[in-house]
């Protein structure tokens, strides 16, 4: 296994396949030694896809990188390794399961668009991640492939539910890794596990063909990495409507490649590290919060405590809502697309609780719910006059350990109450709005675990999120920092 190689970023690696230094071919190789060698201490990888499916070398579509990359200097990625989060997104002929017992051996039959854009941008997709059961939950160990193991220490969660791509990246398996997004999911193991990791605005990366308007607008496919480029790169590659698109984010301007070595200039940032819903923040993670603020200040940036305001009784019901429906909407899919519902065992005790409340569900509440969220939204879009963006910590606690998250048969709502022990600073503001939101790595606590702050910024302002993340960046770089216990 080539240790240089392993922690170079995909814009490096693309360099290289692009100068004949290192052919497509042996990129893939080498991502296939690493998935063998570090994949049995991680279990972030539940299937390896072969060359077909990975695009190169032989059945690789028109415009794809060949094994010595002839063909590959239009690519940004030309065969650079990657691997997709085993939810929402379909690769044909590649297994599906959504981490759930009752879709174990389900084969996807389509490709979906983003899939399709993976591809056309040079990537080799060699395997697909692990993920919670149907995405519901904020930790990666679903009982049909098990936990995945944080990297920084194999005895911890790496939340989730993109927790399978977090960890392949952050521990050199690949340089970036795609993920989706409807509550926090990029963000939550991004911060945990020290990546950069980006909720783009709604509609900047398509859902089709199989969906559109996912519960409201909330979801968000993108991915996570270890550097801003790689991140600013492969937006650039994959965003814009496919036709049809229920929604469609505002005009790019330039290339996000472009806004990484722009200056933000002055920007205005609303801060706070108080959560809503009076939990108490890990003093470390205070401590780093207090430092990024100290940065941002001495960057030249204008930075105030302000927060937008909180969601009320209302919001609160209409998220109750919302979710409750998304529930029931994966339910009734999943029941039709198998042709029968879940048999007894097959569902996991808090994926049966959250089924039936969304059984309550009206289509009245939740579209009441969608109401009432649109409503907030506007709020939040009048704060945002105001400001460029706002900060908090990404989550407020350290990683927790593997066990703590999950459901049991005699407490099935255990994991939803021990998330309230981090999960306090209103990650699915970005959802419920369709703002662009980041997670950057900020430093580390006093176990050396990385710590990620959180920005939220106006709709389709992710042009400002990048050139303050690559300002961050190049102030207190993280990309060097590597987790030990990912070394052989």
């Amino acid at each position: 296994m080539d240790e240089q190689l392993r922690w170079m970023d995909a814009t490096e690696q693309a360099d290289l396949v692009r100068s004949g230094q290192v052919s497509a071919a042996e990129l893939l190789a080498e991502a296939r030694d690493r998935i063998r060698v570090l994949n049995p201490r991680l279990n972030a990888v539940i299937a390896e896809l072969d060359t077909a499916h990975a695009g190169i070398p032989d059945a690789a579509p028109a415009g794809n990188p060949q094994p010595d990359g002839e063909g590959s200097d239009d690519l940004p990625f030309p065969g650079v390794p990657f691997v997709v989060k085993d939810l929402a997104l379909e690769i044909a002929g590649t297994p599906f399961s959504e981490g759930s017992r009752w879709l174990a051996g389900n084969v996807s039959r389509h490709d979906q668009e983003l899939a399709r854009r993976f591809r056309r941008a040079g990537l080799a997709i060699v395997g697909k991640t692990n993920t919670c059961e149907f995405g519901l939950s904020p930790h990666c160990e679903p009982l049909l492939h098990g936990a995945t193991h944080n990297p920084w220490d194999l005895a911890l969660s790496t939340s989730g539910s993109s927790g399978g791509s977090a960890a392949a990246v952050a521990a050199g398996v690949v340089p970036m890794a795609h993920g989706n997004d409807l509550g926090g999911s990029l963000r939550y193991p991004a911060a945990w596990c020290g990546l950069f990791g980006l909720k783009p605005t709604r509609g900047r990366v398509p859902l089709g063909p199989e969906y559109g308007d996912v519960v409201g607008g909330l979801a968000a496919e993108f991915a996570l990495t270890r550097t801003v480029r790689d991140a600013a790169a492969l937006l650039d590659a994959v965003a814009g409507p496919a036709p049809g698109d229920p929604y469609c984010a505002p005009p790019q301007l330039r290339s996000y490649v472009a806004e990484t070595v722009t200056a933000p200039g002055r920007l205005r940032i609303a801060a706070t590290a108080a959560p809503n819903g009076g939990q108490k923040v890990h003093p470390d993670y205070q401590r780093t919060f207090d430092a990024t603020v100290d940065l941002l200040g001495s960057l030249g940036h204008d930075v105030e405590e302000a927060h937008p305001e909180p969601l009320d009784r209302a919001g609160h019901r209409a998220i109750r809502a919302v979710y409750g429906a998304a529930a029931a909407w994966i339910e009734g899919y999943w029941t039709r697309r198998q042709g029968r519902g879940p048999e007894p065992g097959e569902l996991e005790p808090y994926t049966e609780v959250l089924f039936e409340r969304g059984r309550k569900v009206s289509a009245a509440d939740y579209l009441q719910g969608v109401e009432e969220l649109q409503r907030f939204s506007r709020r939040v879009a009048r704060f945002f006059e105001d400001f460029d963006l706002w900060l908090t910590p990404t989550v407020g606690w350290p990683p927790l350990p593997l066990g703590t998250l999950t459901a049991t048969a005699e407490d099935p709502l255990r994991g939803e109450r021990e998330a309230g022990r981090f999960l306090m600073f209103d990650g699915e503001y970005a959802n419920i709005t369709g703002n662009p939101a980041m997670s950057v790595p900020s430093g580390t606590d006093s176990a050396g675990l990385p710590v990620g702050m959180s920005f939220l910024a106006g709709f389709g302002a992710e042009a400002t999120l990048f050139r303050l993340a690559a300002q961050l960046e190049q102030a207190r770089p993280w990309a060097g920092r590597r987790p030990s216990v990912a070394v052989p």
